[in-house]
């Protein structure tokens, strides 16, 4: 689930049930939590709903909130089992390298997989990110991100 699926549902919960709902039964249900809210809370907030049909929580937090630490994967693993949420795995992204995966593992951070995004092209990469800033004129963002258009003098209108 991308950010862009809770930016459009306007909540987390509400995007994993539609998610949960449309989406085949063989398809791991694995819901991104930092949209939002505190990783912590979203994360209750969709295995509650959920149950145990949800396979992992994502965090993918980016830099402006501090990114994904070992520190904040070890409090919602705390928090998911104090509430009966043990099977829930934690699956973490963005900006991951092998240096920093090498620190979750010698840590003990209790993760469950890894995605790995520009780190393994061979091309040189090009920091992109495709967020959504702006739903039918009304500015919004996830957390992290400022809401509303950024204005760009180097784009030309096309459409």
């Amino acid at each position: 689930m991308p950010h862009a699926l809770m930016l459009v549902m306007g909540d987390t919960v509400k995007a994993a049930l539609s998610f949960e709902k449309h989406m085949p039964p063989e398809v791991p249900r694995v819901c991104l939590v930092d949209t939002f809210k505190d990783e912590a809370e979203e994360s209750l907030r969709v295995a509650e709903a959920l149950g145990e049909k949800l396979k992992m929580v994502r965090l993918d937090t980016p830099t402006e909130r501090g990114r994904v630490t070992i520190d904040l994967v070890k409090e919602v693993r705390a928090r998911l089992d104090l509430a009966g949420f043990k099977k829930v795995g934690i699956f973490i992204s963005g900006g991951l390298d092998p240096q920093r995966i090498t620190q979750f593992v010698e840590s003990g951070a209790p993760v469950d997989g890894f995605g790995v995004g520009h780190y393994i092209s061979g091309a040189e990469p090009n920091d992109f990110k495709g967020d959504i800033h702006e739903i039918d004129g009304r500015p919004i963002a996830k957390r992290g991100r400022i809401p509303g258009i950024t204005p760009n003098p180097r784009l030309t209108r096309i459409m």
